[in-house]
């Protein structure tokens, strides 16, 4: 509750004309202040209006003004330049720490705050507001969605750099991580980057023109090269694998790792090594192409390989297949465009101080189709209009760090309904 008061007092959801001190004096609210969310007081540098005097410094807020006392407050130096307590209940008189009187304001929480609060918040569906974000203006929603986007790079960002602080800033590297990752494709993602991180991109590079190797040494560190098989192909991956692992001294990750079970074929992790491994047998210099590429098409070509002959007949060494060239489908290729390459522009550009790179990483997300998933559906169901993998990455970014995580009272959406028809 305590969090609500601080929100309809933070976008000043109160009624200004029932703002009075406990003694009956008006207030008024001239600036509400900054939140603050170390210790302290809820909100710096705000400016009120008490009676006929102009205040300026902080502000205290909570359910019940004898919290304060309970909270220690009274003793706290900290709390000596809060100019305004603002409490739901007003059952105690504070003081700051030299025994001053602290003036009080009673907030009352609007019905119809109330009311859309508990609406929201206490609904046990996917997607609380599906039923009425049709009431959101589009462009409010637009603009949400552009900052959501924002928020989901950086959030990328932080991750990639730490991964760039980890391998020595080489670039090279970390894209090798990045992109094995993303070849995991949600259900083996985390299994692929820890086999990436497992094995040095140095020692793909040193295989490079040798399918066989590269592939023996992406199967044998995620463990898929451990049984006896009659194959024969199997058998000669084996043999390069044991060579290559004493070689480099090489741990393959836990055997099961990586998920196989209740995929379609054309995921399974054996078909999606062999295409990692297909791509790094045509280049070692992937993360230039794609810094000096600036068009899907062309940056789609990156990831258009051919694999050795064996898997045109297998998707897995257990399942032979008919005879069909397996390629990284254009659904997959714009997955990992968006999940890879326009982050990595993006940390690139950040990094760099290159803002052009960051650009570059938005334009290329806008020319990407949206991405078709349960967790878009639930927004597009709802009305909400998407025209590119920008958008989508923005929903993405809203449901996981917002809806799912009940932040109702943080979305741009959520504030907008729960704000409808409450006049200050």
């Amino acid at each position: 509750m305590e969090r609500l008061l601080q929100y309809i007092w933070q976008y000043r959801l109160f009624t200004s004309a029932d703002l009075m001190t406990a003694d009956g004096v008006a207030v008024t609210v001239i600036d509400p202040g900054i939140r603050n969310t170390d210790a302290g007081p809820d909100f710096h540098n705000a400016k009120v209006k008490i009676g006929g005097t102009i205040w300026a410094g902080n502000v205290e807020i909570h359910c019940k003004a004898s919290e304060w006392k309970n909270h220690h407050h009274d003793r706290d130096t900290l709390y000596d330049s809060v100019i305004l307590h603002v409490v739901e209940e007003d059952d105690y008189v504070v003081h700051r720490s030299n025994g001053e009187v602290i003036p009080q304001v009673k907030m009352r929480i609007p019905d119809a705050i109330r009311r859309n609060m508990d609406w929201l918040l206490l609904r046990q569906t996917s997607l609380p507001c599906a039923e009425r974000i049709r009431e959101v203006d589009h462009l409010h929603i637009a603009n949400w969605m552009t900052s959501m986007l924002t928020e989901r790079l950086e959030r990328k960002v932080t991750d990639i750099l730490a991964l760039l602080e980890q391998n020595k800033d080489d670039w090279n590297e970390v894209f090798y991580i990045i992109l094995t990752r993303s070849f995991g494709f949600g259900s083996n993602s985390d299994a692929f980057e820890y086999l990436a991180k497992s094995l040095p991109f140095k020692y793909i590079r040193k295989q490079r023109g040798n399918s066989l190797q590269i592939e023996a040494l992406l199967f044998g560190q995620a463990g898929l090269l451990e049984e006896s098989r009659d194959d024969p192909y199997y058998q000669a991956l084996q043999q390069e694998y044991r060579f290559l692992q004493q070689k480099y001294g090489l741990t393959p990750v836990k055997y099961g790792a990586i998920k196989q079970l209740r995929m379609r074929p054309i995921n399974f992790p054996h078909l999606r090594l062999a295409q990692l491994a297909a791509i790094w047998t045509h280049t070692d210099t992937l993360f230039s192409r794609i810094l000096e590429d600036r068009q899907p098409e062309t940056l789609r070509s990156c990831f258009d390989v051919e694999l050795p002959e064996y898997w045109d007949t297998h998707y897995h060494f257990s399942f032979p297949s008919p005879a069909k060239k397996k390629t990284i489908g254009r659904s997959a290729t714009n997955s990992i465009l968006i999940n890879a390459v326009a982050p990595t522009l993006f940390a690139y550009g950040k990094k760099q101080q290159k803002p052009d790179f960051c650009d570059k990483a938005i334009e290329l997300l806008e020319q990407i189709p949206p991405e078709r998933n349960s967790l878009v559906t639930l927004f597009t169901d709802a009305g909400v209009k998407v025209g590119n993998a920008c958008d989508t990455q923005a929903l993405i970014q809203l449901r996981r760090e917002y809806c799912e995580k009940k932040k109702c009272l943080y979305c741009r959406i959520g504030f907008y309904l729960i704000k409808g028809g409450v006049s200050r």
